[in-house]
């Protein structure tokens, strides 16, 4: 995010037609420094607002993914993961992540609490408003508090990831310890080393919005997570077979996922970072049509497949066929013309019907299919820069190979240590009678449940 740099001729390059065939020359005259601020701040915020909103499609796509027994659980994590990520990015996240980076370095400030910008609350708490005070801000070229909005709601999204995969068997408090970790500490570190200008920025690793820094470290916590929690119980039988454990709401899933296809919009298309000049806005448009296509590709190729496959069109498939194709666009809707994006897309959406067949082999529980959805088609995502993009496949793959191992590590220590000490796996008998009564107290649906019955 902040060390990518725009050029037009980067942007020429990408677009599947000539920019100056459709914007004159004049187009692209710088407007005043205040009126860029302005619309750079106004970027911030709304796009800030679309991905805040992907916390509602995924927890709506996990209520339907799971079983009702446990739907209300699943709604009190991601309510909760959002809040804790929210205030454990305040606290040091931020810091850690922007503040402070050496110049191809490892990790940002560890003092405490993000600060808002002086001259802004000077501005706003002036009687009266000097030229001389309106350029110190202005010349920020956008609002401080709007960037920290920004780069917020976008550590929710690695938690949620973690939260889907290891649903139906995890005890709630130890999974909200987990999240203060993550989101406070490994999310912030390995993200310095990009978007901070750390170590693999000055490598030249690429990942435009996060195909890595977000969807796989959400996916390499999830999968490790899930392999020290185990599966959960009648998943998988004694001759290796696999058990279907069917979600309790398609509909409720289907809504999640075209939330998250909306909010994407806001993910990729503010990771331009401005939007106070016409190079600008149209690259934003090319971003958001990229992004798009993508999505649209890695459904139709999941259906295909789905079909070839399976003889039938798995819905659950499908929904995770967009995820697959958004995650992987991620990396690189900057550089990408159309057909490339349908490309990136595609094969995302392919690789999801793959590796969720793989996985289950391997008798590792993904309850939402999450390590398929962000971490495999987030690693094709990252690599698909250095093939198609003008980057080094080579330095991508270091950057994937990197950050895997930093947070895959780090992350199985704390659930580890979790796990030797208050346990995260909940009792045989509380994960049959469903997480919403024994975590919870209550039921999602009291009158299809066994509440109705005490009418």
């Amino acid at each position: 995010m902040k060390s990518k740099i725009k050029t037009l001729g980067l942007f020429a390059a990408a677009a599947p037609f000539a920019v100056s065939s459709v914007f004159p020359a004049t187009a692209w005259a710088a407007v005043d420094s205040e009126t860029a601020y302005v619309f750079n701040t106004f970027s911030f915020l709304i796009h800030g607002v679309l991905v805040m909103f992907m916390a509602a499609g995924f927890a709506m796509l996990e209520s339907g993914l799971v079983r009702s027994k446990n739907t209300a659980t699943i709604c009190l994590k991601n309510i909760a993961l959002y809040s804790i990520a929210g205030i454990m990015f305040y606290l040091v996240g931020y810091n850690l992540m922007y503040v402070g980076v050496p110049e191809g370095g490892f990790i940002g400030s560890l003092t405490p609490f993000y600060n808002p910008s002086g001259d802004e609350l000077a501005l706003i708490g002036a009687d009266k408003a000097t030229p001389e005070m309106v350029k110190k801000v202005v010349d920020t070229g956008y609002s401080v508090p709007s960037d920290w909005f920004f780069q917020m709601v976008f550590v929710a999204t690695a938690a949620s990831i973690v939260s889907g995969t290891v649903a139906e068997r995890i005890k709630v408090w130890p999974f909200m310890i987990f999240v203060v970790i993550l989101s406070g500490f490994i999310y912030p570190i390995q993200a310095s080393w990009v978007w901070g200008g750390g170590w693999l920025a000055e490598m030249g690793f690429s990942d435009f919005a996060g195909s890595t820094l977000v969807h796989s470290t959400g996916g390499w916590a999830a999968l490790t997570g899930a392999i020290i929690l185990g599966a959960r119980k009648g998943k998988y039988g004694p001759s290796g077979q696999v058990n279907a454990l069917p979600g309790a709401n398609i509909p409720l899933a289907t809504l999640g996922t075209f939330i998250l296809w909306f909010g994407w919009f806001g993910f990729n298309g503010g990771s331009q970072l401005a939007l106070g000049s016409a190079l600008d806005a149209a690259a934003i448009s090319i971003v958001y049509v990229n992004t798009n296509l993508a999505a649209a590709a890695g459904v139709v190729v999941a259906i295909i497949m789905a079909q070839l496959m399976y003889k039938k069109i798995d819905v659950s498939l499908a929904l995770n066929g967009a995820i697959g194709g958004l995650v992987a666009i991620t990396a690189g809707p900057d550089v990408q013309n159309h057909v490339i994006a349908l490309i990136v897309g595609g094969v995302g959406g392919a690789l999801v019907l793959i590796a969720v067949p793989l996985i289950d082999k391997m008798k590792i529980d993904d309850v939402v299919g999450a390590i398929s959805a962000h971490l495999v088609a987030g690693i094709w995502g990252t690599l698909a820069v250095g093939i198609f993009g003008s980057g080094s496949i080579v330095t991508q793959a270091i950057g994937i190979v990197a950050i895997g191992v930093f947070v895959s590590v780090v992350s199985a220590v704390v659930w580890y240590v979790l796990k030797a000490t208050i346990g995260i796996r909940v009792d045989e008998e509380d994960e049959a009678l469903g997480l919403d009564r024994a975590e919870c107290g209550m039921e999602a649906y009291p009158e299809f449940g066994s509440g109705s019955q005490r009418l």
